[in-house]
């Protein structure tokens, strides 16, 4: 029901031209009113607060639909606030909540919160410092651009007396969730690149024949529906939790392997559309932009395998396949 509902706003009001209007400086309140008024941003808060009162598994169809559409708003973000902020005192504030899992302190004490995801649009972000959890408002932040073409992204920069004292002690689970977050969405994202490529192979002709019917290029579609399959059950894994946040070794997982499909995904939608598919023109870099962008927030895969790898280690009893079962069950 929620999913139908979303895909029904983010066709009428998250169209290519929409996206590429807000990369451009645009307006993004029409969007965003429409998300807000139509009570998605509580998907995770309780029903006796309000919300809908989903579980993990139950919003992540909502999130890959976000990938799907490249919905260029913190409206993942923040859903998973609500859910950050679930013991804190004070409530999430109205307008863009986004996300970042670190942050660091300058020599004249101000706060450096890199690569903030939507950091150009948000008006607020729960920050992970050290483990304490801090919501800083963005106006009065220094933003500075990413440098990539067309990105949301910036670097936030808070002169230390604006910071203000912690709302919270769960700060680490914001990098898990921005993960998990990102890890379904690209799985989102890259199903849309490989529905557009699909489309193009068959609409594309040459030697009398469209380019899909040939071996060469079966053969790279099918690599890339495994990539896509895969992020898929991945994401699936890292949403399975029944608490209302995601557990970290579920999520280093997701975030790994969607992460690692990325680069074969992207070259292969880029190598079967030709000359076409590197032209900002077309809608296909759209997603393959932020699939790059997203494969490396809150760490790539070397990060996040290394997460793995010393949870495995760590249990020297288990084999790796009695480790994913494990981690299937818990």
């Amino acid at each position: 029901m929620f999913t139908e509902a979303i895909e029904k706003i983010l066709n009428d009001l998250c169209t290519p031209a929409v996206v590429r209007a807000l990369e451009q400086g645009g307006d993004a309140s029409v969007l965003w009113r429409a998300l807000e008024d139509a009570g998605f941003l509580e998907l995770l808060t309780p029903e006796d607060a309000g919300g809908a009162g989903l579980t993990l598994a139950a919003l992540l169809p909502v999130v890959i639909a976000f990938g799907r559409h490249a919905l260029p708003v913190p409206a993942a973000q923040s859903i998973a606030a609500r859910a950050l902020m679930r013991d804190c005192a004070s409530v999430p504030p109205a307008g863009m909540l986004t996300l970042a899992g670190s942050a660091y302190r300058e020599l004249d004490g101000s706060l450096c919160v890199p690569n903030v995801a939507y950091g150009l649009l948000a008006d607020f972000a729960l920050v992970n410092l050290h483990g304490k959890l801090l919501l800083l408002d963005c106006s009065l932040a220094r933003r500075q651009r990413s440098g990539v073409h067309a990105s949301l992204s910036a670097t936030l920069y808070w002169p230390q007396e604006t910071v203000g004292a912690a709302v919270g002690d769960n700060g680490d689970e914001v990098r898990v969730f921005q993960a998990t977050l990102h890890a379904a969405m690209m799985a989102g994202a890259m199903q849309r690149a490989l529905e557009m490529t699909l489309q193009y192979c068959n609409d594309r002709v040459q030697f009398g024949k469209a380019i899909g019917k040939f071996q060469a290029v079966q053969h790279q579609l099918s690599v890339m529906a495994e990539q896509v399959a895969a992020s898929r059950m991945a994401a699936e894994l890292a949403f399975s939790r029944a608490d209302a946040v995601p557990a970290q070794i579920p999520t280093a997982i997701a975030k790994a392997r969607t992460s690692m499909a990325v680069a074969q995904v992207c070259a292969i939608a880029h190598a079967l559309f030709g000359a076409i598919g590197v032209t900002e023109e077309l809608d296909l870099q759209l997603f393959t932009r932020r699939l790059h962008e997203w494969r490396l927030s809150e760490g790539s895969e070397t990060y996040w395998n290394g997460i793995v790898g010393q949870a495995l280690l760590a249990q020297p009893a288990l084999g790796a396949s009695e480790f994913v079962r494990q981690v299937q069950s818990a």
